[in-house]
């Protein structure tokens, strides 16, 4: 299978390129490493059955020639993390939604008809007050902190323009909404939460946590993130459809920096920090982001497998190895 990964030298991008080269397939990855690494896929670069380019998809010149050589194609390539959001709002909207834009017209103009994923977020539900969401729950964005909403608002606007091209010219395409996915190759560099919470352990640094703590999140770790991605696109009936992935398990913000802290065996103190001292503007976080997967399941048979403690155990392993090796 020939695969085309936009933004694979990201964290999920990155995982996904290398599952398929275990099957041996044939991969092309594009990234402009704005948020990428190269750190990420330099142990592809020498694998014959990998190519990269590093390249701004708006002005790629090869788009066209990848998307007609793909057998499937992963669209993971947007501006993410809150503070990158927060610090350059134009970017987020120019490169989430004109990017989306420029590889649906190419799949269109292409000739044939590839599997396509194109990854949204569960951002967009915004804030819906239900304990937990399905695909037809209701998309709530208040009119204030607009600047916070710029990425949810581009990869809703994402998921239209897939349901156009899938309405107008049969494409197919899957969209998925993901859950806060975790793993190795995340960086805590634009405000994830995991990575940041697992450094400061290890350090024995305070543990900051924005806000009260007590806002939930459900967080899935990124193999079986990959791994549903991979039983959609391979899925006939997911064409058109938009998809929950992720893990139903919900965890407080202040459990899971205890939860950190005691995995890693740390003297790590609580640093509790208001959101305007996080990020230096008016700040309002959702209370609880919860999937439910029973869409995700029916298409798939997919769910889980791996817990929470799993992901956390592993990220402390190697960040305990990466400290100890400086």
């Amino acid at each position: 299978m020939h695969v085309l990964i936009t933004g694979g030298a990201g964290f999920i991008g990155s995982h996904l390129a290398e599952r398929h080269l275990l099957r041996g397939d044939h991969i092309h990855v594009v990234d402009d490493l704005s948020t990428g690494c190269l750190d990420n896929i330099t142990p592809f670069i020498n694998n014959e059955n990998f190519r990269f380019s590093e390249a701004d998809l708006l002005t790629w010149d090869e788009l066209d020639t990848a998307v007609a050589w793909a057998d499937r194609i992963y669209h993971m390539a947007a501006v993410v993390g809150v503070k990158h959001v927060l610090d350059d709002p134009v970017k987020v909207m120019n490169t989430n939604l004109a990017g989306t834009d420029k590889v649906l017209q190419a799949v269109h103009q292409g000739g044939w008809n590839p599997q396509v994923v194109t990854a949204s977020s569960s951002e967009v539900y915004g804030f819906n007050t239900k304990d937990s969401f399905d695909e037809t729950s209701d998309i709530v964005l208040r009119s204030g902190g607009r600047l916070r909403w710029t990425y949810a608002v581009t990869k809703l606007a994402d998921e239209y323009l897939a349901f156009s091209y899938v309405r107008k010219y049969g494409l197919n395409i899957t969209i998925a909404r993901l859950f806060n996915t975790i793993g190795p190759r995340q960086t805590g560099r634009y405000g994830m939460v995991v990575p940041t919470f697992v450094e400061q352990a290890v350090r024995n640094e305070p543990i900051t946590v924005y806000g009260d703590g007590l806002q939930t999140r459900s967080f899935c770790d990124v193999q079986d993130t990959v791994e549903a991605l991979d039983l959609l696109a391979s899925c006939p009936e997911a064409k058109g459809e938009v998809v929950n992935v992720g893990n139903d398990q919900e965890i407080a913000i202040k459990d899971l920096a205890e939860l950190i802290r005691d995995r890693a065996h740390s003297n790590s103190e609580f640093a509790f920090i208001p959101y305007r001292d996080a990020y230096s503007e008016e700040f309002e976080d959702v209370s609880h982001r919860r999937p439910i997967l029973n869409k995700l399941h029916t298409l798939t048979g997919f769910t889980p497998k791996r817990t929470l403690v799993d992901t956390i155990d592993d990220l402390i392993a190697r960040k305990q190895v990466e400290f100890g090796a400086e």
